[in-house]
């Protein structure tokens, strides 16, 4: 967040199993305090879908360097 640029963004990813087995990634970002946007995407095989976690991981890492405020990781 930079109150001063008045940047307050949010973005939520995980990674759960669905009653068929299937791995499902969730993505939702936006604004804090707005609707938000978000998707879905699943995976019949595990790695996949860890294989997007950690691209997503990867790109919200560089968040610093593209958008000049990084996002803080938080872990439930």
């Amino acid at each position: 967040m930079d109150p001063k640029r008045n940047i307050a963004r949010n973005y939520e990813l995980a990674m759960t199993t669905d009653l068929f087995g299937w791995t499902i990634v969730e993505r939702r970002w936006g604004r804090i305090g707005a609707k938000g946007q978000g998707c879905c995407s699943s995976f019949a095989d595990r790695t996949e879908a860890i294989r997007l976690v950690d691209a997503v991981r990867r790109r919200r890492a560089s968040a610093r360097k593209r958008l000049g405020v990084e996002y803080t990781p938080v872990r439930l």
